[in-house]
């Protein structure tokens, strides 16, 4: 086993949700600082392997920009979808296997971008090493939430907290080992 980890980088509004219901995230717009990627940049240096939805990644997509994680392992979850496409690989099969196999190669930290889905079936098995949570100071007040019920309870600890002049604040937390308080 390796010690890479599997590291959660997101975006959430003050009551918790990552999009509207139609998966609209211009309510992040903002935000936006020119000059300010909020540690984004250092953050996509120290990883090599994106996980995200089929969503995420036709929102992705939908920006009509170049794909942001060319060069990276890119994995698609998908039920539908299966192969390559562009720089991606459509993944099918237990989420649990397919991150026990990467954490048991070489390499540098695993990303999930999300989605939502994605994000909770992984903490209702404990895949979550690291969590670094960008809250945009904004109530949306109904959308796509980012924790769910039915998530397995377990203690985290805070590594560090920055507030922005945007008013964002990004917290950073790290899982504690065998800290589960069901």
């Amino acid at each position: 086993m390796t010690d890479r980890k599997v590291m959660l980088y997101i975006a959430m509004s003050l009551d918790g949700y990552i999009a509207r219901e139609n998966n609209d995230i211009s309510w992040l717009d903002i935000v936006e600082d020119p000059g300010e990627d909020y540690g984004y940049g250092k953050f996509v240096q120290d990883i090599d392997t994106v996980i995200m939805g089929r969503k995420t990644y036709e929102k992705v997509i939908s920006f009509g920009i170049k794909f942001p994680y060319k060069g990276k392992k890119c994995y698609v979850i998908s039920r539908t979808k299966t192969g390559y496409e562009e720089s991606v690989e459509y993944y099918s099969e237990s989420l649990e296997d397919l991150i026990a196999d990467l954490k048991n190669k070489e390499g540098k930290d695993i990303f999930i971008d999300g989605g939502s889905e994605i994000v909770n079936e992984l903490l209702k098995s404990n895949l979550i090493d690291e969590f670094a949570i960008s809250i945009v100071p904004n109530f949306l007040g109904s959308g796509i939430r980012l924790f769910k019920e039915g998530i397995l309870g377990q203690r985290i600890e805070l590594i560090s907290s920055k507030e922005f002049k945007t008013g964002l604040v990004q917290l950073w937390y790290r899982k504690q080992p065998n800290q589960d308080i069901r």
